[in-house]
């Protein structure tokens, strides 16, 4: 039977099933049941899934070693210095992507004046802002922005 390690994002949930992403790579999986208690869409998982016999489309969650949500929120903090630069660097629309200082990572944009808090909006509510930041070990999520320069701060706890 195939086995699938990792860490997962619960993409939608029901009474029913559940749909996991593989934060790695991409793929996806559908539980045949759901667990027990169970998920919820917008939580990321660590576990190991089963395919379900004869035709292995559907999976079970064999070990579910750990649950959890990861916070996305707007901070009332300007960018850095460093952000700021980042982003004077760079054209509108550009992304940079930078390792912190310690853990986790920093992305940085640059975007129109008039479009900051539609941006910042649109960081909040994107489910792969928490996908990405289970990929990359994170535990929350810190947005920052003012004028043309938003950074997403990707964080330990």
């Amino acid at each position: 039977m195939e086995r699938i390690e990792g860490t997962f994002f619960v993409t939608e949930a029901d009474a029913e099933s559940a749909i996991l992403t593989d934060v790695t790579d991409g793929q996806v999986h559908t539980l045949a049941e759901q667990a027990d208690p169970p998920l919820e869409a917008g939580e990321v998982v660590i576990g190991t899934l089963v395919a379900e016999p004869p035709m292995t489309v559907a999976y079970t969650i064999d070990e579910l070693d750990s649950r959890r949500t990861i916070p996305v929120e707007r901070s009332s903090e300007s960018p850095t210095k460093q952000e700021r630069e980042i982003a004077a660097e760079q054209s509108v629309g550009d992304l940079t992507r930078e390792p912190r200082a310690g853990e986790g990572e920093i992305h940085v944009l640059t975007i129109p004046d008039e479009q900051t808090d539609q941006a910042v909006e649109d960081v909040l509510e994107d489910p792969q802002t928490v996908a990405r930041a289970a990929r990359l070990g994170a535990d929350r999520v810190e947005i920052r922005a003012e004028g043309s320069v938003l950074s997403v701060r990707y964080l330990p706890n």
